[in-house]
């Protein structure tokens, strides 16, 4: 006997469980040789079973489903009906099921089940679209072939007389699916049936194929289901669970059972096959969607339009035309001899709004010969338009994909192609977020005054993150080659490099960096090199951060990096940088020093801030003010207290205030923070000022406190946080020295970071804080007691103390 076979000796639960676990430990990597064995090997079990004590006439044990397709992974359902004639003791037939149903469940498989009639089986399928949707793929295992046959002709007689009317169920079945599940394709942990371009959108397609009204296209979607069929049995065997869920604490392991390099990989390969179903199910809803419209003009309206409406084709461009809603190639379109058509053809369509037809595709994919390079102008031109269509750019971009347009276009796009990004923060993946930066640029355009740049560089920007190492160095170098192959003259392809390579460079500076300090200015504006890059680059900054997802914008951003780029147009129009002064207190601050010199304790205050040019009254942060005497401890003290109350900390400025007092000077420590409320409301100023008080005097055990939040909330099984990372930021001030940690964030962070300081016995004169997802990246300008920069090594023992410390926790 092989592992494949149970005889009638062997049909008994044990039997077939020994055999299926030889087949399911066999070295084969997953893939349809096994999945087809481990159908063969239940079919037989489930037949003999059936078939032994003489089951009566009348009745058949028919598979539907997944497991009637065929694709029996290892934990998968067995969707299983009994069908029976009607002419059956109804004594009879339950006893059979018994028979069947109970050894399923003694070996713990999940088990879907039903008994029916023919006719109680297509009741229930006119009532549930799902239930129809799995008697598509019955298949035969036992009993009367006969009725099994007739069933199958039924039920799919029925869907296809009732298309018209189930179709539309099922195409909304597939959107509410995908509202909740969202897109595979772009998810860090998918759901490989649920989620959009799944296993279930492939089932619909096969579904709509049946119904014979429309089909989807074939090219690439076997391998793409049977991609996605190979990464669910490779999980089901690593985790022992029925789960379709990735999660990331697997993908190693499924890749390792997939002989793939690393779970990169294997996410590539899953999004690629995803791609290419919701990309198949695109054209495919459009075309159910095109037939339904046109039988539904009225038959007299049809009569007198000779049997059927007529085509219009409206013309959008040259060799373009619209038709159906879809944009066409002209009749007298010649691709092989137009290289720039695609370009023009997709162009056409994105700004008509219109997706390309697939056909169209297909053909400018067979004959179009490649451009020229560097492109003609019309080639570089129709590229920045179609860039330039906002949200109608999308699905243009994805069907010039599906047909390997671009990469045949920009060859370096290949290495971002699917590519996923492991920061939680990033919605999409690199390629798509690219082609989402340009959709945000779109809108920026009138802002600067050479939009074609700015589109360009919004698409290549990351371009390097196919590459080793630092991707903004890498992407320079490619950016500066696709500029002049696309034609860019050589000046422009230097501000197009210059875009790709210091694309962080606005809002890292804002964000990390004292822009009261005049190095600061004079390094960003030294790198920049000239007024017109400086438009483009902060254009490019916001559509970057809004491409990026909801965390990697705000107000408070947003405003900050127009502070910089202000400050760095002055430099840039030839005016030097004001030299720092000491500034004088504000009235405020004056008032909240005096009155904690006055009582010896900690005063502040709370309130909201809102940029100045704003539009809608969404807060930038709150700022809070503390007055205290000048006493150890205080920058570790105040973060601690800050969050406890769940407060995010943004920035903070630190500063000592002489007060003449009959005794002579008095110094009172000033902070003037800027911090947000993690939710829900801010804490009450006096609440914040009775725990500073009690932080101060050693009363409360800020430490005990936090440790205690982060144990009764743990991290999540399997995701590992990178160690801390501490550097001395070359030639980051004149003024100080920066000292920047890059470290999970998490409650408390900036309170050991402020005890470990204090340990150094440094100052901390500001810090700017900026959190992106799970990754907090913090920048202290610390100085000596005497308030003079750390000489170099002192800089570098400090910076070696502190990740030490933070590595140890």
């Amino acid at each position: 006997m092989t592992s494949t076979e149970v005889t009638g000796e062997d049909s008994g639960p044990s039997g077939y469980a020994a055999a299926r676990l030889r087949l399911l430990r066999q070295e084969a990597p997953s893939g349809p040789p096994r999945r087809a064995a481990l159908a063969r090997l239940t079919d037989a079990w489930l037949a003999a079973l059936h078939e032994a004590g003489a089951p009566p006439r009348g009745t058949a044990l028919v598979a539907v489903g997944g497991y009637g397709r065929g694709e029996l992974s290892p934990r998968s359902d067995l969707d299983l009906l009994l069908l029976h004639d009607g002419t059956v003791d109804p004594a009879t037939v339950a006893t059979l099921a018994d028979r069947v149903w109970y050894p399923v469940w003694d070996l713990g498989l999940a088990l879907d089940h039903s008994v029916r009639t023919p006719a109680e089986a297509r009741r229930t399928a006119s009532e549930d679209l799902k239930v129809q949707l799995g008697l598509l793929d019955a298949r035969h295992l036992a009993g009367d072939l006969g009725l099994v046959t007739g069933l199958r002709a039924a039920v799919l007689a029925d869907w296809r007389n009732q298309a018209p009317k189930r179709l539309p169920e099922l195409d909304e079945l597939c959107r509410d699916r995908a509202e909740r599940q969202g897109e595979l394709q772009y998810l860090l942990e998918p759901d490989l049936k649920e989620a959009r371009g799944g296993l279930r959108d492939a089932t619909a397609l096969r579904a709509v194929a049946a119904s014979w009204l429309a089909d989807a296209p074939r090219e690439g979607l076997a391998e793409a289901r049977r991609t996605l069929l190979d990464a669910r049995d490779a999980l089901h065997l690593v985790t022992g669970r029925a789960t379709d869920r990735l999660a990331l604490q697997e993908q190693d392991q499924v890749a390792g059972a997939l002989g793939l390099l690393d779970s990169d990989t294997l996410l590539r390969q899953v999004y690629e096959a995803a791609r290419t179903i919701s990309y198949a199910g695109d054209v495919t809803w459009r075309e159910v969607n095109r037939v339904l419209r046109a039988r539904s003009v009225r038959p007299r309206l049809r009569e007198m339009l000779g049997g059927k409406p007529p085509v219009v084709r409206t013309p959008l461009a040259e060799g373009v035309v619209e038709m159906d809603g879809e944009a066409v190639l002209a009749r007298t379109a010649r691709p092989e001899r137009d290289p720039v058509l695609p370009l023009r053809a997709a162009a056409a369509a994105a700004q008509s709004g219109l997706t390309l037809s697939l056909h169209a595709v297909r053909h400018l994919a067979t004959t179009t010969r490649p451009l020229p390079e560097p492109w003609p102008a019309e080639a570089r031109e129709q590229l920045v338009t179609l860039l330039g269509a906002g949200e109608a750019t999308v699905p243009v971009w994805e069907a010039l994909e599906a047909g390997g347009l671009i990469t045949r276009l920009i060859p370096d796009w290949e290495r971002v192609r699917c590519r996923p990004q492991r920061n939680p923060v990033h919605t999409w993946t690199v390629d798509r977020h690219l082609v989402e930066t340009a959709v945000r640029a779109s809108a920026l355009t009138r802002r600067v005054g050479r939009p074609d740049l700015l589109l360009v560089a919004a698409l290549l920007h990351d371009i390097g993150k196919g590459w080793p190492g630092d991707h903004s160095v890498a992407g320079e170098t490619i950016a500066r080659d696709v500029a002049g192959r696309i034609g860019f003259d050589p000046a422009d392809a230097r501000v197009l490099a210059t875009l790709v390579r210091h694309h962080l460079l606005l809002v890292e500076t804002a964000t990390r960096r004292d822009l009261d300090d005049p190095a600061t200015i004079r390094s960003v504006a030294t790198a920049i090199g000239s007024p017109g890059t400086l438009e483009l680059l902060h254009a490019l900054t916001e559509a970057d951060a809004l491409a990026t997802g909801p965390a990697a914008w705000s107000s408070w951003r947003a405003s900050l990096v127009a502070d910089l780029v202000r400050r760095v147009a002055g430099v840039l129009a030839g005016h030097a940088p004001p030299a720092p002064e000491p500034t004088a207190p504000g009235t405020e601050e004056e008032r909240l020093a005096v009155e904690a010199l006055r009582t010896g304790e900690p005063v502040l205050t709370l309130h909201a801030e809102h940029p100045a040019d704003a539009t809608e009254p969404e807060p930038v942060g709150v700022e809070l003010l503390i007055a205290l005497p000048d006493q150890p401890g205080v920058l570790p003290a105040v973060a601690g207290v800050l969050a406890l109350h769940r407060l995010t900390v943004r920035s903070a400025d630190l500063r000592a205030i002489d007060l003449p007092t009959e005794l002579g000077p008095a110094a009172v420590l000033v902070l003037n923070w800027r911090v947000a409320a993690e939710y829900g409301s801010l804490p009450q100023a006096t609440r914040l000022r009775a725990d500073l008080v009690r932080a101060l005097d050693g009363s409360l055990d800020i430490a005990s406190r936090l440790a205690e939040r982060e144990a009764a909330y743990p991290r999540r099984r399997g995701v590992t946080a990178p160690p801390p990372r501490v550097t001395v930021a070359a030639a980051g001030s004149s003024l100080a020295t920066v000292i920047e940690v890059r470290a999970h964030d998490a409650p408390g962070l900036l309170h050991r970071i402020g005890r470990a300081l204090e340990t150094a016995a440094v100052r901390v004169r500001s810090a700017h804080v900026s959190t992106l997802g799970a990754n907090a990246v913090d920048a202290f300008y610390v100085t000596d007691a005497k308030g003079a920069p750390l000489r170099a090594e002192e800089a570098a023992e400090v910076a070696r103390a502190l990740e030490a410390d933070l590595r140890n926790r």
